[in-house]
């Protein structure tokens, strides 16, 4: 756990807002190289990816709020220090992906191609992101015996669980993100239609996101149907089962043209 990452001055550099600007970069740098070979424009391509940032951003830092509403109520001004951790991944998506059919169709930009696009770049952003998360000690895993357990003292942790040795969940994600990354510009390079990555993604995400939530130990994200399922693999069913309905409509579309 490192949430200061260096100091200017009198200006704090927060390891966690450095991690968030490095994957946006990352996520820039595979948006101007993915973009031509998906017809389409990279500049365009770019500035979009800079509004979807934003709109991501929010989504993310609301589902968070949302999660920890009491936390907040007392302490509304908290809701700006993003620099301290704090943002609920699904959030981005649940809100940047209608966002962005309706910012596409406006601006006459296929929807499937930029989606071919702009999800490996959310994958390498996401990664980058975990690390942040593990500086700032939120996101945290379960306590464990294990020889790689990490110890947290970040107030976003549980009191019961500060400097115990729990499981770096976020590296586990942020590892499994890259793997994915990789297979991403792999189905990109193969891909036989416009949206199978995109939609490759809907359905493995929601299966590494499942797998971590097994080792998550900060219960305040929340269950439902009792303590069947987490909050995040509620959702992840929902977007696998929409990712694998829209394949399949898609696959037949593509083999029927």
């Amino acid at each position: 756990m490192h949430p200061l990452l260096l100091k200017i001055g009198p200006l704090p550099i927060h390891t966690y807002g450095f991690m968030i600007a490095l994957g946006f970069f990352a996520a820039l740098t595979v948006v101007r190289k993915l973009s031509p070979r998906s017809g389409l424009d990279p500049d365009q391509a770019a500035d979009t990816s800079f509004w979807l940032l934003l709109v991501g951003f929010f989504g993310a830092r609301a589902l968070f709020v949302i999660t920890r509403f009491g936390d907040f109520v007392s302490d509304p001004l908290a809701i700006f220090k993003i620099w301290e951790g704090g943002l609920v991944f699904f959030g981005a998506p649940l809100v940047a992906i209608p966002w962005a059919y309706w910012w596409l169709k406006k601006n006459k930009i296929s929807f499937w191609k930029s989606l071919d696009v702009y999800l490996p770049a959310l994958t390498v952003a996401h990664a980058f992101g975990r690390f942040g998360c593990l500086a700032a000690g939120c996101c945290y895993g379960r306590p464990t015996d294990s020889g790689w357990g990490v110890r947290l003292h970040s107030e976003l942790v549980e009191i019961s669980m500060r400097g115990v040795p729990l499981h770096p969940v976020q590296l586990y994600e942020s590892s499994a993100l890259l793997i994915l990354f990789a297979g991403l510009l792999w189905v990109h390079r193969n891909r036989k239609f416009d949206g199978q990555v995109g939609l490759t993604y809907l359905m493995a995400y929601p299966v590494i996101r499942s797998f971590v939530e097994i080792f998550r130990g900060d219960t305040v994200r929340g269950f439902v149907f009792g303590d069947l399922l987490s909050t995040s693999q509620f959702i992840s069913l929902i977007v696998f089962i929409c990712g694998a309905i829209l394949l399949r409509l898609r696959l037949v579309r593509s083999a029927s043209s």
